[in-house]
């Protein structure tokens, strides 16, 4: 290793394994006091402004790769925003990140709403545009290109079967549950397979396949570009596979895609087209859910927070319960 990858590596060691989960942290504190409060804006603008107060206490030259839309539709935390207290001076490190993966969850006081984020090595991680995308995921311990989105639902899972020594009856499916996805639940249902439908929150779905505890196979379906690179990041540190696809409905879309530099729209993404490198991803709960615990509010002024907090290099995962003394 030169001196100069030598230096980046610990530099993402020192800032971005425990820092970004205070990032988090603060974040889903912000988002937690409007949990049941039916105001998605609000809770997603608490989130926000928590979310980059926190950055700018990190000695760190920061720019938003996958942040809340373009400069002229999100006021901070956009595309293209420097974070970090230290421009021109600290490491130069990307950032994907939302400040509540869940806003209607946590508007509802749903499950698995969660403040999440990845980090990585200037220019690591996709510039993905803010449209749809196809997803299909699986966990770790299974052949290299087990799945992919050439193959049909049912290749796919009769694939993920056979490896597991299982019939596709077994298989259980983690799907969106969006009116666009009726053909695909019926063809999982026709295979036998449980089909677990969440209401938001794609990102803790893909997830998911890594943990035996949740019994989650696979992830099908589609949902927003950005929370695929954070899904992505993930999946780097713990083991998984991951194909993505770009979805356009109008030239519109297609045309933001080739401003940040997006030429073959078909294209299909593995994990490493995402998120490559040495990457750092983050997660804390708002509300309580199949990854990690919500806020909790206790008496005699404390508050409680779990985190998860993962590394690609070492393959390191931590999960922190802090406990916050309230102002």
């Amino acid at each position: 290793m030169n001196k100069t990858s030598a230096s980046v590596e610990n530099a993402l060691e020192r800032v971005l394994v425990l820092e970004m989960v205070r990032v988090t942290e603060a974040a889903a504190i912000a988002a937690s006091e409007l949990i049941g409060r039916g105001d998605e804006k609000a809770a997603d603008h608490a989130a926000v402004e928590a979310m980059r107060k926190a950055f700018d206490t990190l000695y760190i030259d920061g720019t938003v790769v996958i942040g809340e839309g373009e400069r002229d539709e999100a006021p901070m935390l956009y595309i293209g925003e420097k974070v970090g207290g230290a421009p021109g001076r600290g490491p130069k490190i990307d950032i994907a990140l939302d400040p509540l993966e869940g806003t209607t969850i946590t508007a509802k006081a749903g499950p698995n709403a969660l403040a999440v984020l990845a980090a990585a090595e200037e220019g690591c991680l996709l510039n993905a545009p803010d449209v749809y995308m196809e997803k299909l995921a699986v966990g770790p311990g299974y052949p290299e290109d087990i799945i992919s989105l050439d193959k049909s639902v049912t290749e796919n899972v009769t694939a993920v079967a056979d490896a597991k020594g299982v019939e596709p009856s077994d298989i259980i499916v983690c799907v969106l549950d969006r009116p666009r996805h009726a053909e695909l639940i019926a063809e999982l249902r026709d295979l036998g397979c449980g089909v677990v439908l969440i209401g938001d929150g794609d990102v803790a779905g893909v997830i998911a396949v890594t943990d035996p505890e949740t019994t989650i196979d696979m992830y099908m379906g589609s949902g927003g570009a950005p929370e695929g690179v954070l899904a992505a990041a993930a999946l780097r540190c713990v083991g998984g596979q991951f194909n993505g696809r770009l979805l356009f409905r109008n030239d519109d879309e297609r045309a933001r895609a080739r401003k940040w530099g997006i030429e073959d729209l078909n294209r299909i993404y593995k994990l490493e087209d995402l998120a490559k490198g040495d990457c750092i991803f983050a997660a804390t709960g708002v509300t309580s859910g199949s990854l990690l615990e919500g806020v909790k509010r206790l008496r005699g002024g404390k508050m409680t927070t779990e985190s998860v907090v993962m590394r690609a290099s070492s393959g390191t995962v931590r999960w922190i319960r802090g406990e916050h003394h309230i102002d």
